[in-house]
């Protein structure tokens, strides 16, 4: 039971890294909507989806080992959490404190990526409408330039021939 435990925590610290890895790249992802890097934007998305597939990987290995831990504790068919090992763990205190510490590293890591992934989901929202508000300004602005330019010229014309007649 003592190297599934120490198993798991090596995993659990792996993916400790991999989510503070992502939420790195939140920062630099929301830098790139600001400044509308679209360039920056894909290879940090690149990235996001590399450590996306290292988090399955090791999220599917912490399952195997809690289903060998479920096994060796007489739960078989039981599907344990991370906090069911916790309580097992009794007369193991310094066992019972790493996979505290770990787990609540890991949920710690993940409320804060959650918080950061909603502000630049967010803030891209935000710049799809600012692209769209563009794009229709300058539909607009082409459809109308014919008429602007002729209201233009009418204008003139009329400021002129005012302006130099001399009947009034």
């Amino acid at each position: 039971m003592a190297s599934l435990v120490e198993e798991l925590l090596v995993g659990m610290k792996k993916e400790d890294a991999c989510y503070t890895r992502l939420l790195e790249l939140s920062e630099n992802k929301r830098q790139a909507i600001i400044a509308g890097a679209v360039a920056d934007l894909e290879e940090v998305t690149a990235t996001e989806e590399s450590i996306s597939s290292d988090l399955k990987n090791l999220e599917n290995k912490r399952v195997s080992i809690l289903r060998d831990m479920a096994v060796v504790l007489g739960h078989d068919g039981e599907q344990l959490t991370v906090t069911n090992v916790i309580e097992q763990l009794d007369g193991q205190p310094k066992e019972q404190s790493d996979l505290t510490a770990a787990r609540d590293a890991l949920v710690d890591v993940a409320t804060r990526l959650q918080t950061a992934n909603a502000q630049n989901s967010v803030l891209l929202q935000q710049a799809l409408e600012m692209v769209e508000f563009d794009l229709t300004l300058f539909k607009s602005l082409k459809q109308a330039r014919p008429s602007i330019w002729s209201n233009c010229r009418s204008r003139w014309k009329l400021l002129r021939s005012s302006s130099f007649d001399t009947s009034q």
